[in-house]
């Protein structure tokens, strides 16, 4: 079943999604904004592949001792896998909980948005190819549309900033993102197979790109200059391969910036970069 849903407004944007009777669709906590009547609400700590804290249907039934000691493995199994969730959810930051909202009784409306002004885009999946966002970028999903974590390891995690935790998409279903400015489509096979940009620009791309961190420039002179005076740090988020990627205008580091400056926090000065202290 299609997920019916319709992104309005302009600087914030938001998602109202119409519900069949009996669809469900979850988002994160605190992406919630409104619901008719109808449309139900529960928060679980599981994601929709963990059993949502739902009875499996037929545990405990006519089996006897057997049946009642499956049950319980099941259960155990469940917890584990939940517990599993939330732990991974938890060492990335992310919300520790899920709401789930559907639909009784004829048709529901639900709305959601994001955190940051923005846009929001929904991603339409047929089971081939997993989405990857960075982090908080998740607004809601089909309960068909499974919600992970990904972990850059290696070099690229400990330099690459936003881009250490990703959230990963799976299944098929409707999943709707959201992120900060003006959206971008690109695919690096356009621009000579590769794209750099700043590490906070990356909003989602699909399997099948290559996300790494470079630094900028070498340890000589124009790479000092870039680094302390171009207001880019040490290194750049790179994109490699054939996919859609989609970046955003605004990160969230310049917009902590420029409500530091507004409150005359601003300890930037004019070399940015490398030489950029944090008010408070």
């Amino acid at each position: 079943m299609t997920l019916q849903q319709e992104i309005v407004g302009n600087a914030m944007q938001m998602a109202v999604v119409s519900l069949q009777p009996g669809q469900t669709v979850y988002c994160e906590a605190g992406k919630f904004l409104f619901k008719t009547a109808n449309v139900t609400m529960e928060t679980r700590l599981s994601g929709p592949s963990g059993g949502g804290g739902q009875p499996q249907a037929g545990a405990g039934g006519a089996g006897g001792a057997s049946g009642a000691g499956g049950g319980m493995g099941g259960m155990l199994r469940q917890a584990m896998g939940t517990a599993m969730q939330v732990g991974q959810r938890a060492l990335a930051g992310e919300s520790l909980a899920f709401q789930y909202f559907t639909s009784t009784g004829g048709e529901g409306t639900v709305g959601f948005a994001g955190v940051l002004p923005g846009e929001m885009r929904a991603l339409e999946l047929d089971g081939t190819r997993a989405w990857f966002a960075e982090k908080d970028a998740f607004v809601a999903a089909e309960s068909t549309v499974e919600f992970g974590i990904a972990f850059q390891g290696g070099k690229t995690g400990r330099s690459g900033g936003e881009g250490f935790v990703l959230e990963k998409f799976t299944g098929r279903g409707t999943v709707i993102i959201a992120g900060a400015g003006n959206f971008i489509d690109l695919n690096p096979a356009d621009f000579g197979g590769r794209v750099d940009v700043d590490t906070g620009c990356v909003v989602a791309f699909e399997e099948g790109i290559q996300y790494g961190v470079q630094r900028v420039g070498g340890l000589n002179r124009q790479g000092v200059m870039n680094a302390v005076f171009g207001g880019e740090g040490l290194s750049l988020a790179t994109l490699e391969g054939n996919g859609r990627v989609i970046l955003q205008s605004l990160t969230i580091e310049s917009l902590a910036n420029a409500l530091r400056k507004a409150q005359g926090g601003d300890k930037q000065g004019p070399t940015g970069g490398l030489f950029s202290t944090n008010a408070g």
